[in-house]
């Protein structure tokens, strides 16, 4: 069963907690992250893209990066933009985008849970991203970034959620600047602090990752880096029922054609594809359709019968892109390390997908339809796991409202 516990949340004061908290440090980039730090001084920005407060242009992955995050993150300590809770808490966090609500549980899980297979996974990792989140936390010594797990819904669990966020006030309670509410309320309260960890212990099995592969992978290795810390034996995670649960779709990008031409990659796509040239930006309504951009051009792709196979993992659409364009005609053999490729989650839109192509940055875009959180944990069940990058999830948990000290 799932072993999670309280813990004494670094946390900023209520009265500026809307200007600490800051956008996940994976969805943004440096410029983007230097262009919303610039005018606020208390935005956790500063500790998880510290590279903000350097001169443009550093090494991100420089020793002086993480360094000038271990040094934010004790300044905004000493200065009291941040405490810690005096005492082992639980949190709930409810997110709230475009009126659709979900609420989960802010704690810290075993990292022998996730050794063992009992924090359940569906991608592999990249060695490089997982390297940057060691080094961030050992220079921090703290995890500032949140695993985002799943669990299958216990009645018992969200009646005491709802019966909590119901009876008590939270703690924080603001819109962020792109529309989405965030709620905390602290469950200080020992009876109860009890019972979830009681809840969790008998009544869920396993929980499932649903962001954060690279966050939980390196909080595992810094426990081996740090096994005399108790708190390294555990890390940082938001735990949410999977009914709340929405996954958008993350789409690809890819820098060249492998040597091929335009004409000659149309022709090679209809193998395993119907093409349609489309006038408008194709957002895939059905299963197995995919939206292609080429040369200032969207078509729409339908995979032909009997071109994947229809296992768990086979069968999902990522599978198909996978095996019958970018393995099969672009020679992109492994999405993790490759660096022909690269990933666009779906809440940046099909825009996003036109920019890239269109600035010479890339050449085609694929957008595709999203897998549901019953193929994930379909697929995490059975010990498989999906191409890389292949659910995205919104809304997106703040950073900085709670950090977890090792």
């Amino acid at each position: 069963m799932s072993v999670i516990k309280p813990f004494p949340a670094l946390r900023p004061q209520k009265a500026i907690a809307s200007k600490v908290a800051s956008r996940p440090y994976d969805v943004l980039s440096s410029a983007e992250a230097r262009a919303e730090a610039e005018h606020n001084p208390y935005s956790f920005l500063h500790i998880t893209k510290a590279e903000v407060d350097l001169l443009p242009g550093a090494d991100l992955h420089s020793s002086a990066v993480y360094e000038k995050a271990g040094e934010n993150l004790r300044s905004f300590q000493q200065q009291g933009i941040l405490f810690q809770e005096p005492k082992p808490c639980y949190y709930i966090y409810r997110l709230v985008m475009n009126g659709r609500s979900q609420t989960g549980l802010a704690a810290v899980a075993a990292v022998a849970d996730y050794e063992h297979n009992k924090i359940k996974k569906h991608e592999f990792t990249r060695p490089e991203k997982e390297q940057d989140r060691i080094d961030h936390m050992m220079a921090t010594e703290a995890q500032t970034g949140k695993v985002f797990l799943a669990y299958k819904n216990v009645p018992e669990l969200d009646a005491l959620i709802h019966n909590w966020t119901n009876s008590h006030l939270p703690e924080y309670d603001f819109t962020a600047d792109d529309d989405i509410r965030h709620t905390v309320w602290v469950v200080q309260e020992d009876p109860v602090i009890e019972q979830i960890t009681r809840l969790f212990e008998e009544k869920v099995p396993a929980t499932y990752i649903a962001d954060g592969h690279h966050r939980a992978a390196s909080a595992a290795k810094v426990h081996q880096a740090l096994p005399a810390s108790s708190e390294a034996a555990y890390f940082l995670t938001v735990i949410f029922p999977a009914a709340e649960l929405a996954i958008m779709d993350y789409n690809r990008v890819v820098t060249d054609l492998n040597g091929h031409t335009t004409e000659d990659f149309i022709a090679a796509l209809h193998e395993d594809f119907e093409l349609t040239a489309s006038e408008t930006a194709v957002k895939p309504a059905h299963l197995h359709e995919f939206g292609m951009y080429l040369k200032g051009r969207w078509y729409l792709l339908r995979s032909r019968p009997d071109t994947y196979t229809e296992d768990p993992v086979g069968v999902l659409d990522v599978s198909i892109l996978t095996e019958n364009v970018l393995d099969k005609l672009l020679d992109i053999k492994d999405q993790r390390t490759d660096r022909r490729i690269d990933f666009v989650g779906g809440i940046r839109g099909l825009s996003e997908l036109e920019k890239r192509v269109n600035s010479g940055e890339m050449k085609v875009a694929f957008s595709l339809h999203p897998v549901t959180i019953q193929q994930l944990f379909s697929i995490a069940d059975s010990g498989a796991v999906m191409p890389p990058k292949s659910t995205w999830f919104e809304p997106k948990l703040r950073d900085g409202l709670l950090t977890h000290l090792l």
